[in-house]
C-alpha cells in the first residue's frame, strides 16, 4: 500500500511515519506538511527509499492533488490545533482545517483514493451535562477549532454518502506523551514541563472539567488501524480513548504532582512542596467532556498507555534516566 499522511512533521504524525513504515503491507509512506509548526528532524532516521517528503499547503487544492496520486489511503492530520488559540485566528482555522479537508476529499476523490481517515477530536463535545458521550450525542463546539473539526466530519460523511468513498473520522481525546514531534501546548506535557523547571501548576477554574486522554502512541496506532484495516474500523465517527482514561483536569495535576515528587524524593528534602498547584477563577471555563469509548471496542482496539505511565515516561526522559516507564516505539 501507498499511504499519504498530511500535518506528517505534527506531534501525532511523528509517531505515525515510523509506526506505518513497520506495517509489512505498507510499501510507501508520502508526506505532505507545509513545516510551519513541524521540523524535519522528527524525521531523523527516517529518510530512505519508501518515504516521500513533500512541501506543500493543504489549502492549495494542487499542492494535495499532486501528492494524492496513486495512494490507496490518506490520513488526514493536517490542522491548525491549540483550541483556545484559534478564537484569535478563526478565519485562517477554517482555511486550513476544513477548505484543507475538502482539498483531500476532492483529491481522494478524483485519483481513487480508496480510504480517508480524518483527525477529529473529542473537543466537538464542548462543554457537556452529561456523564458519558458516545458519538451519537450533540455536538456542541465552543471554539473554532472544534467548529471546524466539526464540519470536517459532517463533509466526510458527504463523500462518504455521495461518493462512495470509505472513510472515518477519529474524534480523538485530548493527547499527551512523548514523540519526535512533542508540543506543550497540551494540558499533560504542559504541566510536566512546568513541575520539571520548578514552577507551579496553574489550574484555571476549580478544576473539576472533565478531559478524557489518550498517549500519542496509541493515537498513532489508532489512525494506523482505522487506515489499514478499514472492514474493522467501518462507522463514520469514533471516539479514540478508554473509559477509564477520562480525568478532571484537578486530578491531572494531581498525577503530576505524585510523579515529579517520586521521581526527585531521593534529591530534595520534601519534594511534594516542589510541586504546587494553583487556582485561578476563570469566567469561561473550557471544554468539559466525559466521554465513552464502547464502539471503539467494536474494532478490537485497546489503549497501551496510561496517563500515569505516560506522565512518568515524560519526566524519566527530561531527567535522563536510564530507563523510561516504557518505549514510545510500537512493534508493527
Amino acid at each position: 500500500m501507498r499511504i499519504l499522511v498530511t500535518g506528517a512533521l505534527g506531534y501525532i504524525g511523528s509517531a505515525l511515519v515510523p509506526l506505518l513504515r513497520n506495517r509489512p503491507a505498507v510499501d510507501e509512506v508520502v508526506l505532505l506538511d507545509d513545516f510551519s509548526s513541524g521540523s524535519p528532524r522528527v524525521l531523523a532516521g527516517q529518510l530512505d527509499g519508501d518515504l516521500e517528503v513533500h512541501r506543500g499547503d493543504v489549502r492549495e487544492y494542487g499542492d494535495v492533488e499532486s501528492v494524492a496520486r496513486g495512494a490507496d489511503a490518506a490520513i488526514h492530520l493536517a490542522a491548525i490545533t491549540g483550541a483556545a488559540s484559534t478564537h484569535d485566528r478563526r478565519d485562517e482555522t477554517f482555511a486550513v482545517n476544513l477548505d484543507g479537508t475538502e482539498n483531500v476529499l476532492r483529491a481522494a476523490r478524483k485519483h481513487d483514493v480508496d480510504r480517508v481517515v480524518f483527525a477529529s477530536s473529542c473537543n466537538v463535545y464542548g462543554r457537556a451535562t452529561t456523564s458519558s458521550l458516545d458519538e451519537t450525542a450533540a455536538a456542541d463546539p465552543i471554539n473554532p477549532y472544534a467548529e471546524s473539526k466539526l464540519a470536517g466530519e459532517e463533509l466526510l460523511a458527504e463523500y462518504v454518502d455521495e461518493y462512495d468513498l470509505s472513510g472515518t473520522a477519529l474524534r480523538m481525546s485530548t493527547v499527551y506523551g512523548w514523540s519526535p514531534g512533542i508540543r506543550f501546548n497540551l494540558v499533560v506535557n504542559y504541566f510536566v514541563f512546568r513541575a520539571l523547571t520548578g514552577r507551579p501548576l496553574t489550574v484555571y477554574g476549580d478544576g473539576s472539567n472533565w478531559r478524557p486522554f489518550v498517549h500519542v502512541a496509541d493515537a498513532a496506532r489508532a489512525y494506523a488501524a482505522a487506515a489499514l484495516a478499514p472492514a474493522e474500523w467501518s462507522r463514520l465517527r469514533y471516539n479514540v480513548g478508554a473509559n477509564e482514561e477520562n480525568y478532571r483536569v484537578e486530578e491531572v495535576a494531581e498525577i503530576v504532582h505524585d510523579a515529579i515528587s517520586e521521581a526527585t524524593e531521593d534529591t530534595t528534602d520534601d519534594a511534594t512542596d516542589d510541586v504546587p498547584v494553583t487556582y485561578l477563577e476563570e469566567e469561561h471555563p473550557g471544554p468539559s467532556y466525559h466521554v465513552e469509548f464502547d464502539r471503539l471496542a467494536e474494532t478490537g482496539f485497546d489503549l497501551e498507555w496510561t496517563l500515569a505511565e505516560g506522565v512518568d515516561d515524560i519526566v524519566a526522559r527530561f531527567r535522563g534516566d536510564d530507563v523510561a516507564a516504557q518505549s514510545t516505539e510500537v512493534a508493527a
